[in-house]
């Protein structure tokens, strides 16, 4: 059983930037895949960004380029750096694992995940 704590969400003005954490309680955290997602009202759950086992990284269009995954083994933490931030990156940002994704493209992939945060709301007004 693996459980998932996110933390970091708030407001900010377009062009800001925000830091989320996922903390993991798991022993072997550093054989899971995790990802990020995103859903706004309305909305389905979208990948963000996500970071394989073996640290290969993938991305959204959306994110590429303005978002950072990284994870941090020792301290079973998985991060998500948003810089350049938008009023349509608002959305309630949830966290994910899994171990046993494969493929790259798993990694925003909703359906590829079997543990999830509760999540954390960002709020991004222009």
């Amino acid at each position: 059983q693996v459980q998932l704590v996110e933390s970091g969400g708030g407001s900010v003005q377009a062009g800001g930037s925000l830091r989320l954490s996922c903390a993991a309680s798991a022993d072997t955290y550093s054989r899971l895949s995790m990802g990020w997602f995103r859903q706004a009202p309305g909305k389905e759950r979208e990948g963000v960004a996500g970071a394989r086992s073996d640290g290969i990284t993938h991305y959204s269009n959306s994110a590429r380029g303005r978002f950072t995954v990284s994870r941090d083994n020792a301290k079973n933490t998985l991060y998500l750096q948003m810089n350049s931030l938008q009023p349509e990156d608002t959305a309630m940002y949830f966290c994910a694992a899994d171990p046993q994704l494969t493929y790259v493209w798993q990694l925003l992939q909703p359906s590829s995940y079997q543990y999830w945060g509760q999540g954390t709301q960002v709020t991004v007004s222009s």
